[in-house]
């Protein structure tokens, strides 16, 4: 192979495996690393400490005595104001909130990018223009109109509220993602179908849906990650009872009673973030993927 690429007639000189240029390379990429992890190392030390040997030690020093006392008392018996039951009970109101808003943006989006792509129905380009345009719009200038819609409708301070919320906000990059992978998939397969009799819901369903799992599975990513880390949402529009994950903490970070349990913070904090740094780690490669296939066909 390799006297293929640099057959014996070519001239010059014959390239280095490790060079300077690549050293600065592998350089940079390790101080990158370890600025971005720094912190994350920070906080694991810290939630393995016990509040004495925070209060004396340095940040960055690793625990004598590493402990899981503190994860056990951030997720079932952190005060969060009055109520003493940790993020356990934030974690099942977010997995509530984050399923159905997930599935129906995906759903929403995936049908109206498919009917903007090939049926182009009259009026499509104003509707995704204004759908694009949605997405430049501050959250905070949509706030107050939808607290007085959803009190209207019935729909404040619930779980069908929030859902609401995010299914909306989620639609024009949803819209934007399916529009433009359907976009690049060759017209002449639609055709096809439309020869053979197929109608709306027949191409969709038995085409483009199995040829579309590389972007349902990035927008599946972009919605989890949004919707599990949101915080203005879902103190505004959840309700008491469907209060997220990311308020719990916000609440016992922020909490009046007591000493500071920086330990206990900090191991909240990694709770809190736990499932979008697996979705990452376990799904990042699809991601690139999804991304990637639709990229190269436009």
């Amino acid at each position: 192979m390799a006297k293929d690429i640099f057959p014996e007639h070519a001239s010059g000189a014959r390239p280095r495996q490790i060079d300077a240029a690549r050293i600065g390379l592998y350089v940079f990429l390790i101080v990158s690393a370890a600025v971005f992890l720094f912190p994350l190392y920070v906080m694991i030390a810290t939630s393995l400490k016990s509040m004495d040997e925070v209060r004396q030690g340095s940040i960055f020093a690793w625990p004598a005595s590493p402990s899981v006392e503190a994860w056990k008392t951030a997720w079932s018996s952190a005060c969060t104001g009055l109520s003493c039951e940790g993020v356990q009970a934030g974690f099942l109101n977010s997995i509530r909130i984050l399923v159905p808003s997930t599935i129906l943006p995906i759903a929403l989006g995936s049908v109206t990018g498919y009917a903007l792509s090939f049926w182009r129905p009259k009026g499509g380009n104003i509707l995704f223009g204004g759908l694009l345009l949605g997405m430049f719009v501050p959250y905070q200038v949509f706030i107050y109109p939808l607290v007085r819609s959803l009190a209207a409708t019935g729909l404040y301070g619930n779980l069908g509220g929030i859902v609401t919320v995010h299914t909306v906000f989620a639609m024009p990059i949803m819209v934007l993602l399916f529009r433009n992978y359907y976009a690049a998939l060759p017209l002449d397969l639609f055709k096809a179908a439309r020869i053979d009799g197929g109608n709306f819901w027949t191409i969709f369903w038995k085409l483009m849906l199995p040829m579309s799992a590389p972007i349902i599975i990035v927008a599946v990513i972009l919605q989890v990650t949004g919707v599990w880390n949101d915080f203005l949402f879902g103190l505004i529009f959840a309700g008491r009872d469907n209060l997220p994950m990311t308020v719990q903490l916000n609440n016992i970070v922020n909490s009046a009673r007591g000493a500071k349990e920086y330990n206990v913070h900090m191991a909240a904090t990694i709770l809190t973030a736990m499932l979008p740094l697996v979705v990452y780690f376990f799904s990042g490669r699809w991601f690139v993927r999804g991304i990637t296939s639709g990229a190269v066909k436009g």
